[in-house]
């Protein structure tokens, strides 16, 4: 797919913070380089690329030769799931202090997630090619406290201006924890698909963006082909009750058989523009917002 030359412009830039290049226990589409030689058709500046099983700081590391050439930027990170130890400070460290720019709190292994876990695979979410214990991941110990080791990550992320993403935690726990990372100094903060799977109400998400959380939507999710496919209206609502000020456009992307992210940002940024949406707004979601949120000027 080619963009206009308006959507093309309004691309060029741009930065992905939650894209699923490979490799990885989930059958991905394309690995980290791909997406990176892909990206260069809209001028993408760069992205992160997000696995919900290991650190992939070390995989960019170990492919750097790979990347010569390639204008694109690719990013690391970690989320903090059963296969790096959960909460895991000592994984955080490693992860940002050798570049990583966002930790997600737990996913697959949150207590949300596995609860949604049999509705999401019955309607079509994707399964590991090789059988992975899943446990659930708290925040909290026994008598309900607030785990020392969530403070300690969140420590370590202020002290690295990187991102804490939410990951896919009930609302209540995602609240208390960017609460007390606030607390602790970290200054950006990011809810990802806010209405799926953590279920974030808008007024929840008016709520945590007054409190300087960004709101991140997944262009994946807003393509009428798509299996999980919301309507546009969702997410011009959100947009609309928390302002572009505080909302990410990101992909979501790289599971087999699903469109590029290239061609889903070219897609829903065409459909968002036929909708209204002026073009600095969507520059403003795109470029602006995660080009601070990873610290990249």
């Amino acid at each position: 797919m080619e963009p206009s030359p308006t959507v093309a412009r309004i691309l060029d830039g741009l930065v992905d913070m939650h894209c699923h290049s490979g490799p990885g226990p989930f059958p991905r589409e394309f690995d980290h380089v791909d997406g990176a030689r892909d990206g260069q058709r809209i001028g993408m500046r760069a992205f992160v690329a997000k696995s919900h099983h290991h650190n992939t700081v070390m995989d960019l590391r170990a492919a750097h030769r790979s990347f010569e050439g390639i204008t694109t930027q690719v990013f690391g990170g970690i989320v903090l799931n059963n296969q790096v130890g959960g909460i895991n400070p000592y994984a955080v460290e490693m992860c940002l202090r050798m570049g990583g720019k966002i930790v997600w709190f737990p996913t697959f292994s949150s207590r949300k997630h596995i609860e949604h876990q049999e509705a999401a695979l019955a309607a079509g979410f994707p399964r590991s090619a090789v059988p992975l214990t899943t446990v659930p991941v708290l925040i909290h110990d026994d008598e309900g406290r607030l785990r020392s080791e969530v403070v300690q990550v969140a420590d370590v992320v202020a002290e690295t201006g990187a991102v804490l993403n939410g990951g896919h935690l009930h609302p209540d726990d995602m609240i208390e924890l960017f609460a007390v990372a606030a607390q602790r100094g970290v200054e950006r903060m990011v809810a990802s698909h806010p209405n799926f799977i953590t279920d974030l109400t808008i007024e929840q998400g008016v709520s945590l963006a007054e409190r300087g959380v960004f709101m991140e939507h997944e262009v994946g999710m807003y393509l009428p082909e798509d299996h999980q496919h919301f309507g546009l209206e969702v997410l011009l609502e959100w947009i609309e009750a928390v302002g572009v000020e505080r909302t990410v456009l990101a992909s979501d992307l790289g599971q087999v058989g699903r469109t590029r992210p290239v061609d889903a940002f070219i897609e829903v940024t065409t459909a968002l523009l036929d909708h209204g949406v002026a073009e600095k707004d969507l520059r403003r979601m795109l470029v602006d917002n995660p080009t601070y949120l990873l610290n990249l000027d």
